[in-house]
């Protein structure tokens, strides 16, 4: 099931996804792609409909961020091989955590934000993961089962305020619209997370083209290993590290500027398109 938030900025209407790729508005079914919405009961019951008894959304309508009100948005360093490898970094011996903030959150196609007087504004494609049930000191074998889904994230970054302002990496991780995700929530039922190709291109280049193979800590352990540390809520967020090709690895280094379009794209989870400009 691919679940969508669509609509103006700030007043998102839910809905799925049918066969043929058309939005079913979910407007009479549930408030918002959110919170106790996402749980197992919750989501057991939206699969139980007929899509067709559903009314069709407005053609052309903007997506927005595919889940709302996020609470913790959590994202894990270095956790692909080949990333910390050309960031000239060692694997860590346990996973990197730091937040982003929830007001970065934005759509998919969402206008992407250089911060005044960055010069080092990078791009990370990400696989994200949604909690869907309340998760504490949950262990690695039934983590996936406060799992909701998946979407995409890409989680600009602001490398000078995240390497160079005194080692705090959310400086530089929730600027405002840091933290495009969506277009869709897919649920885990239609989802292996193993083996999935990840690819992001900067005016029409392929800068990053990996794959969800190279991850250091997987799924499961990720959410496992985060409960340990805080209770994650329905609706919160964790992205999971990128693969190779980001920005601050290029020789020399290459950072976005005014006028770039992006590329967004995991396999099952959609596509973000993504224009930059000067805040």
């Amino acid at each position: 099931m691919k679940l969508v938030r669509y609509g103006k900025p700030g007043a998102e209407k839910p809905g799925l996804l049918d066969a043929e790729g058309k939005v079913r508005d979910l407007s009479a079914v549930v408030p918002d792609i959110a919170g106790e919405v996402l749980g197992r009961e919750s989501l057991k019951r939206l699969r139980s409909l007929d899509p067709a008894s559903l009314p069709l959304a407005p053609t052309g309508e903007r997506f927005g961020a595919c889940v709302g009100r996020v609470g913790n948005f959590i994202a894990v360093g270095l956790n692909y091989a080949d990333h910390a490898a050309e960031s000239g970094m060692a694997v860590p011996p346990e996973p990197v955590l730091f937040n982003k903030a929830p007001s970065c959150v934005v759509g998919p196609d969402d206008t992407i934000l250089i911060p005044r007087g960055s010069e080092k504004t990078d791009w990370e494609v990400e696989l994200a993961i949604v909690i869907g049930e309340r998760a504490s000191y949950v262990s690695e074998a039934e983590a996936l089962d406060y799992v909701a889904g998946y979407c995409i994230c890409n989680d600009i970054s602001e490398r000078a305020y995240q390497i160079e302002r005194s080692g705090q990496w959310m400086k530089g991780k929730g600027c405002p619209t840091f933290g495009p995700i969506g277009p869709w929530l897919v649920t885990t039922d239609e989802v292996d997370t193993a083996d999935l190709s990840m690819k992001l291109s900067v005016n029409g280049e392929t800068v990053q083209d990996g794959s969800t193979a190279t991850m250091v800590y997987k799924v499961p352990f990720l959410v496992h290993y985060i409960s340990q540390f805080m209770i994650l809520e329905p609706g919160d967020v964790i992205t999971t590290g990128t693969p190779p090709g980001v920005g601050m690895g290029m020789k020399p280094p290459r950072y976005l500027k005014a006028g770039d379009r992006m590329e967004v794209t995991i396999a099952g989870l959609g596509l973000q398109r993504q224009t930059v400009a000067q805040g």
